[in-house]
């Protein structure tokens, strides 16, 4: 019985990274500007990498097992923030019209 409690969870815990991650891609596609693709991306990825390695640990068995599936989690969450702020970086300084999109129009 043990055995089935923990595959149900697994199961649902890695539905769910699942879907950060489609939700990931589905806003790479669906949006237009740069800037929300990097973010869609980052929460995408941020969040899906969480649940699926939540639900390796629930179906894992020894805490070593444990340690080394959050070892690559924890090298992902630095370096993907830092690598979408270069991108969004990139997308400032080379971007003429930045200030076009950013800039909202007043009503008055």
């Amino acid at each position: 019985m043990n055995e089935w409690v923990r595959f149900w969870i697994t199961a649902i815990i890695l539905t769910v990274g699942l879907g950060f991650f489609a939700s990931g891609v589905i806003g790479n596609c669906r949006f237009s500007y740069v800037m929300n693709r990097i973010h869609a991306a980052g929460l995408g990825d941020t969040m899906g990498l969480l649940f699926i390695t939540s639900a390796l640990a629930v179906s894992a068995d020894g805490a070593l097992t444990i340690g080394k599936l959050f070892l690559p989690l924890l090298f992902l969450w630095i370096t993907s923030p830092i690598a979408g702020h270069f991108l969004g970086q990139i997308e400032y300084y080379t971007n003429p019209k930045l200030y076009e999109h950013m800039s909202r129009k007043r009503g008055d």
